[in-house]
């Protein structure tokens, strides 16, 4: 596995650092608050368990597995949610634990549909953004790193449901995807 990957972008101690920064300023900004998690399974959750170990607010954690990618590299822009929240989340302040915002598209549409369940507020929080990818507009208001136009796993992000195990964030070698 570790033969596949070009080269490590984000080490576990940087990961580490960015969470607890990340839950600093969502202990904060929701200090008054009892905020509803929602995770996006699966490539999130990873960095929502440790996230949350950081999180010191009465707090509720959802999953949901929303999802606009088959087994390949590129987003289909066909968004399908296969599993919803298993509560309301009206009058709630919603923040969405993503892995990743790439084009946009799922975002943009999940956000939407929560939106029109009436909650009082809806934020994200994404381990990583690739800004240079966006096709969608996407307000991330917790953002962990941003990073370039490159395929990367690891930290739950995976590629046909592999590597998501690893500790850190790497660049997959172009042969792997392109076979």
């Amino acid at each position: 596995m570790l033969n596949d990957i070009k080269r490590i972008l984000i080490t576990e101690e940087q990961l580490k650092a960015k969470v607890e920064e990340l839950a600093a300023k969502i202990n904060e900004d929701y200090k008054e608050k009892d905020p509803l998690f929602i995770v996006i399974l699966k490539g999130s959750f990873v960095f929502a368990a440790d996230l949350f170990k950081h999180i010191k607010l009465k707090s509720a954690i959802d999953f949901m597995v929303v999802s606009s990618y088959a087994s390949g590299t590129e987003s289909s822009g066909n968004v399908k949610i296969l599993k919803d929240v298993a509560q309301s989340i009206e009058g709630k302040d919603v923040v969405i634990i993503e892995d990743i915002v790439d084009t946009g598209f799922t975002l943009s549409n999940l956000v939407k549909i929560l939106k029109e369940r009436n909650p009082a507020s809806v934020e994200i929080c994404s381990c990583v953004d690739k800004p240079e990818r966006r096709v969608v507009s996407v307000d991330v208001k917790y953002k962990g790193f941003e990073v370039e136009n490159e395929f990367i796993v690891g930290y739950g992000l995976d590629y046909a449901e592999k590597y998501r195990n690893l500790p850190f964030i790497g660049i997959l070698k172009e042969e792997v995807y392109e076979k």
